[in-house]
């Protein structure tokens, strides 16, 4: 049995569910696989000292970042104590990286990566209320602010806290197999393993919402009924405003035009349609609006490189037994539930 070495930096600041997120990945993958001993995990800190996460919870390293053996994945989560490293910390990271197999980042954990020269070249993610502040610090990084995780090379980085959770099963896939990280996912209580390129948020996060009501309750008609004909000439209607007006106005006060808002909508909701149901495929495309099974593809190839069978077939396990039940009282005792970030 390959026991993979997982080395998690910590520091003063860090963001605690940066660090147990993925802990609590691959502390469960081993048991779900049957093979306890499938990671080692180290945490380790400058000085091996207690360190204190952002939140206040005091944690003890298990050793020094200077005495850490042979790594197979480094991982590197965010946090406060990212806006001024200590010079120490970056240098061990830049050191321990040059002999790790993989090198993962968490949230702002990017900028440890970018700080240490790791991201150089790189395209690279991170929390999507830094990306532009990574951006402007290492211009030689290639930000992407809108993907879950993002794997250039033998380096990984991830969004904004719990998605070091979705960029954790997806490296326990890569190791031990899609239904193994499909177990650790259900006991995590984890509904959906995110894939890497879907975005950080949501149509309805994403956007903004309508200064004025008319155009608060026409957002709210097309997140109910996808289905419905959601033209502008439509929408206006409903809105009691001209079709020139509404579009206008909608593109100001929520940040899209109602063509692109709909469009995203509309996408989300077959999604999750194939990700919590069984319904068909032409089912689940007239009841969001795309009419033919062909509009429905041609949206999802576009936006998420997949088409609906495919992003089903990754995302929604088939019926059937799967894998066999953990032993125990608790297979995977994990922080709180969490569908992600």
């Amino acid at each position: 049995m390959t026991t993979r070495s997982v080395v998690v930096v910590l520091y003063d600041g860090v963001q605690s569910l940066d660090v147990t997120g993925p802990l609590e990945v691959f502390a469960g993958a081993g048991t779900a696989a049957g093979q306890p001993g499938a990671y080692r995990v180290t945490l380790a800190a400058v000085g091996g000292g207690p360190v204190r996460s952002s939140s206040g919870l005091r944690v003890l390293p298990d050793a020094d970042l200077a005495d850490v053996g042979p790594v197979h994945t480094l991982l590197v989560p965010g946090g406060e104590g990212t806006d001024a490293p200590d010079p120490a910390l970056v240098a061990r990271i830049r050191e321990l990286a040059g002999r790790a197999e993989r090198v993962v980042s968490v949230c702002t954990g990017a900028f440890l990566l970018a700080e240490a020269g790791l991201l150089a070249g790189r395209r690279a993610t991170t929390h999507w209320a830094y990306c532009a502040a990574l951006a402007r610090r290492f211009p030689d990084v290639e930000v992407d602010p809108d993907p879950i995780h993002v794997r250039d090379g033998h380096v990984a980085t991830s969004a904004g806290v719990t998605a070091g959770i979705d960029l954790a099963l997806a490296l326990v896939e890569e190791d031990l197999g899609r239904d193994v990280a499909l177990l650790v996912a259900r006991h995590l209580v984890v509904f959906l393993r995110r894939p890497g390129n879907q975005a950080q948020f949501s149509t309805q996060l994403a956007a903004q919402v309508a200064a004025r009501r008319p155009l608060r309750e026409v957002q709210q008609w097309i997140a109910e009924h996808p289905e419905e004909d959601l033209s502008v000439e439509a929408l206006a209607r409903r809105s009691a405003l001209s079709p020139r007006h509404f579009a206008r106005a909608f593109a100001t006060e929520v940040g899209v035009t109602p063509g692109r808002y709909v469009d995203g909508v509309r996408l989300e909701a077959a999604r999750r349609r194939l990700e919590d149901t069984e319904d068909g495929i032409e089912e689940i495309a007239r009841a969001c609006g795309y009419g033919t099974p062909e509009a429905m593809r041609r949206a999802f190839v576009r936006a998420l490189a997949a088409p609906p069978a495919e992003y089903r077939r990754r995302f929604h396990p088939a019926p059937g037994p799967g894998p066999a039940p953990v032993p125990g009282p608790a297979p995977v005792p994990g922080p709180n539930p969490t569908g992600g970030n």
